[in-house]
């Protein structure tokens, strides 16, 4: 017993020497946050970009095992991954659909910062380096698809180089140094800067736009983790067609976050102008919004001004990005034809976009704040009605128990899938797993929150030794 006793206390001694150490970093600094009851996931999408980020790296460290960054091996070594190796079809999945992941949620952040006005609250520093760390995540996930070497890369890459070309007095020279001299070791490059220069850099930014108080809330975690997942089950990515010289390109577009440039492009007007131009100017106009909103207020509907222009921009960037996806029909014209857009047509729809999109947004704005003070008016004078939905604490248990039943099943199906070899499946069932964990989750909190909410009966009060029903207690009387 005196053994155990003192393997104990040392057991307990080293993770308290542990604690101590780690207060002086910057891991202790910075403050989580841990929700005992359910938020807005909008709250923390800096968060689970950031998770997603971690996910990113722990599956490309796996791809690197087997991925070859040599220009006539690249394609072959992700069609050795894809369906030789191991559960590289999963990881492979999950890390392409972790990067969109990524790109998307940053994109949902920097946009929920913008409507909610944080950026008010002396965070100029923090919202420049969010959109210059969000313009790094989108250079990281396009490194990443270009050093597969598809047909898909192949355009990618073209593009990329013609535009870093089209730059005036530096551009030959940063052309040079991204994608060499013969264009013969740029996948080497790329996976440079992948694996290596753009994470240094967003690490950089990160340890910069983060705050002291991050939200991590598990559950949501968890559904993150799980969508990628089941979006990897229902859509796998394919490796698409090897680049061949000598085979002529089919018809392919770039990735969605690349589309609206690419529209711009198609329009075969200057490359610069189109390409680097005005995305940088774009780029730099949603940097200085901190220093141009002048209002007081944070809510999107004291800010008319601003708030339509931020539906306006993303009413631009949804357009552009539908007409980048879009291809003539017509098969019968030539591949030019088909992929040219009318540039007169074209731009007048989008200068046409700001004056509509604007009138629209601001008109429907100031409606919003007038419903919503006739309906403060209202509710004010009425009687306030809440039918807030509660579950006893026998739901509560019986719904963890089916839950905990279901993932019993799910996990035993995803085991059978694996081993039959269904891929698909079996990544579409391991989402699931971690989906139906966050709901078990956050049902086992909500009843932990429900259960606090019972008042504690008070302590019951000493009978009277006096008189029960009219009577002298029997305790009372002599022996």
């Amino acid at each position: 017993m005196v053994v155990s006793l003192k393997r104990r206390n040392g057991l307990v001694d080293f993770f308290y020497w542990i604690w101590d150490g780690l207060e002086r970093t910057v891991f202790i600094g910075t403050k989580f946050s841990f929700p005992a009851r359910f938020v807005s996931p909008f709250g923390f999408l800096g968060m689970l970009t950031f998770v997603i980020f971690v996910i990113l790296g722990i599956s490309g460290a796996l791809l690197m095992f087997y991925y070859q960054p040599i220009l006539d091996r690249a394609w072959d070594s992700v069609a050795k991954i894809n369906d030789t190796v191991p559960y590289g079809f999963m990881i492979r999945n999950i890390h392409y659909h972790a990067s969109n992941a990524m790109v998307l949620l940053a994109v949902l952040h920097m946009y929920y910062q913008y409507f909610s006005g944080r950026y008010k609250i002396r965070n100029e520093i923090i919202w420049v380096t969010g959109v210059v760390l969000g313009t790094v995540t989108i250079l990281e996930a396009f490194t990443g698809y270009d050093i597969i070497f598809s047909e898909r890369a192949e355009l990618a890459i073209s593009i990329a180089a013609s535009l870093t070309n089209s730059m005036p007095v530096v551009g030959p020279t940063i052309r040079d140094a991204m994608f060499g001299s013969g264009f013969a070791d740029f996948i080497l490059r790329f996976y440079t800067m992948h694996v290596f220069l753009l994470p240094i850099v967003m690490l950089g930014l990160m340890a910069v736009h983060m705050p002291r108080f991050l939200v991590f809330d598990v559950p949501m975690v968890m559904a993150i983790s799980g969508a990628i997942f089941l979006t990897g089950g229902v859509f796998p990515v394919d490796l698409g067609s090897k680049f061949e010289p000598t085979v002529p390109p089919g018809i392919t577009v770039p990735e969605w976050y690349l589309t609206g440039i690419y529209a711009f492009l198609r329009t075969q007007y200057d490359k610069f102008v189109t390409g680097v131009l005005w995305p940088g100017i774009f780029i730099v106009a949603i940097a200085m919004t901190p220093f141009i909103d002048r209002y007081k207020k944070f809510s999107w509907k004291d800010r008319p001004i601003v708030t339509a222009f931020g539906i306006t921009g993303i009413t631009q960037v949804m357009v552009t990005t539908y007409w980048g996806f879009y291809i003539t029909p017509d098969v019968t014209k030539p591949l030019v034809a088909r992929l040219v857009i009318d540039p007169i047509f074209f731009y007048l729809i989008m200068l046409l976009l700001v004056p509509i999109g604007f009138g629209f947004s601001y008109m429907m704005i100031l409606l919003a704040k007038e419903s919503e003070r006739k309906a403060k008016l209202a509710a004010s004078k009425g009687p306030h009605k809440s039918s807030p939905i509660n579950l006893s604490g026998k739901w509560i248990n019986w719904l963890i128990v089916g839950l905990l039943a279901f993932q019993v099943y799910l996990n035993i199906a995803a085991y059978n899938a694996a081993l039959s070899g269904m891929k698909n499946f079996a990544l579409f069932l391991t989402g699931l797993i971690l989906m139906v964990f966050a709901g078990l989750f956050h049902l086992y909190r909500h009843g932990l929150n429900e259960a606090k909410k019972i008042p504690t009966p008070p302590p019951a009060e000493s009978e009277s030794p006096k008189q029960l029903d009219g009577k002298e207690s029997s305790a009372t009387l002599p022996p």
